[in-house]
């Protein structure tokens, strides 16, 4: 993985953070290079079909609203909808949730949560775009002999090449592939053979990937603030970050993260589970995080983890 270029890279290997109304046919991939594209858990006791129907319509009533901020996923022990809403969401808008709740009865809950939902990236440590974005990579992989590194589809969009540091005199390679909105994965390719690309998240080496399940006990690392742990809280998750920028489909925990973070990875022992695609809060107040699931870009771009 890139992390290991001299320490630089060690930190920036593997540092995710990352809900769900749509599939991931609902968003399209686009690949600027060589490579080409090539349930959750359910609970104990089964919601009746009316509930279902009101759940469903209730997701789809949250998703009209088109309300930068916020996202929402099913809470798997009780059948609900929950709402998180950002702090940049007041005034009308913050009443047109309400109202929306209300209307579907004990169906859905609203929760405030820390700071405003947004994607993580910013100028530090990490891999560095000539264009003045910092995020983090993160894993490595590989397709045949041609090694890559995977990040956030928001870093990568519109990012053509890649550096070790901020003076931009050390590069990496260019982006390949990246998805966003509707998924948040990037590809970039190694190019430079001086940059070494081993197949470990810091000290722990990578031998697979995970599906993620809600309970399970996580960590992602990052460029920005490290190795941070937690717990899954829920999956296929929905976030609307503004802007038109809606990413479907993600993982939800309750792990910090702050700007630069953004497309490190979060695993579980020696498994990669997803890639940081963004967030509230930060690390001294605590905050929740949403990743992309891994398996999707090593399945759209025929890559596997080493």
């Amino acid at each position: 993985m890139i992390a290991a270029m001299s320490g630089l890279f060690v930190t920036a290997t593997l540092a995710t953070v990352g809900t769900s109304a749509a599939a991931s046919s609902a968003s399209t991939a686009t690949s600027s290079a060589s490579i080409a594209p090539s349930p959750s858990p359910s609970p104990s006791t089964s919601p009746s079909p009316s509930a279902s129907t009101s759940v469903s319509g209730a997701a789809s009533a949250v998703a009209s609203l088109d309300v930068p901020g916020t996202a929402w996923t099913v809470d798997e022990r009780t059948g609900t909808l929950r709402v998180l809403v950002g702090s940049t969401v007041r005034g009308a808008d913050l009443a047109r949730i309400d109202r929306t709740a209300e209307r579907f009865g004990g169906a859905v809950t609203v929760e405030r949560v820390d700071g405003p939902l947004r994607t993580l990236l910013s100028g530090g440590d990490g891999i560095y775009s000539s264009t003045g974005v910092r995020c983090s990579a993160g894993v490595n992989v590989q397709s045949g002999a041609t090694y890559y590194f995977v990040t956030a589809g928001h870093c990568a969009d519109g990012n053509a090449t890649w550096y070790t540091g901020s003076g931009t005199t050390t590069p990496v390679g260019p982006t390949t592939g990246t998805s966003f909105p509707g998924n948040d994965y990037g590809v970039v390719r190694y190019t430079n053979t001086a940059v070494p690309h081993p197949g470990t998240v810091g000290t722990v080496d990578i031998t697979g990937t995970a599906t993620a399940h809600v309970g399970q006990q996580v960590c992602r690392r990052g460029a920005t603030t490290g190795v941070r742990c937690g717990v899954v809280t829920a999956l296929n998750a929905t976030v609307n970050y503004g802007g038109g920028d809606i990413v479907y489909g993600l993982i939800q925990t309750n792990i910090c993260a702050e700007p630069g973070d953004s497309g490190g990875p979060l695993y579980a022992g020696d498994k990669i589970i997803g890639i940081l695609s963004g967030g509230s809060g930060d690390c001294v107040s605590g905050g929740t995080t949403y990743y992309q699931p891994i398996q999707e870009v090593l399945s759209a771009y025929g890559l596997t983890v080493y």
